[in-house]
């Protein structure tokens, strides 16, 4: 997993809840790294896991819940950092449903052994969007915040469905209706 991830997570937790909650969630994990990242490194998902199973524990938010929050934060990174690629789109159902074939190929230009989901593509039109989503991380509120945050951008709405295919998550269907 990029270490970008890993830094705008704890950076996040130090803004919602301090720096010493980053120091508690932290010295709870066994993490290789030792909580030391770099933006452009790459870690283990493991890490990640822990450090967002310790803040569920420590704050009473579901991990789930966690993620969605993370990715709405993520989201401005984005904008701030690749306003162009954004720029690109004129509408989120035209942005969302590019993800696979558009976006994580300029992500793999600049993170090139980043281990990115999968999102096909299954039933579209101009108000209605249908994909799965495929990862063995089951992030999938990762991906639903970034939805949400998405629509927002484009000062749009939604209904956004979120129907598990396999129970364990690694495998999820968006139905997207934008209102």
């Amino acid at each position: 997993m990029k270490g970008i991830v890993f830094t705008e997570f704890l950076e996040l937790v130090e803004d919602k809840f301090g720096l010493e909650m980053v120091d508690r969630i932290i010295s709870s994990s066994e993490l290789a790294s030792d909580g030391v990242y770099t933006a452009v490194g790459t870690y283990s998902f493991s890490e990640m896991l822990q450090l967002l199973q310790h803040l569920s524990e420590n704050t009473g938010i579901s991990i789930d819940n966690l993620l969605l929050v993370y990715a709405e934060h993520f989201f401005s990174v984005i904008e701030k950092s690749y306003p162009g690629l954004l720029a690109t789109y004129k509408d989120p159902i035209e942005m969302i449903s590019s993800i696979e074939n558009h976006i994580h190929v300029e992500v793999r230009k600049i993170y090139p052994d980043a281990e990115l989901p999968t999102f096909e593509v299954i039933e579209k039109t101009d108000d209605h969007l249908v994909m799965d989503y495929t990862s063995s991380r089951a992030m999938h509120h990762f991906g639903l915040g970034l939805m949400n945050k998405t629509f927002e951008h484009f000062n749009s709405t939604a209904t956004i469905e979120l129907e598990k295919i396999k129970e364990d998550g690694t495998k999820v269907r968006f139905v997207i209706n934008k209102n």
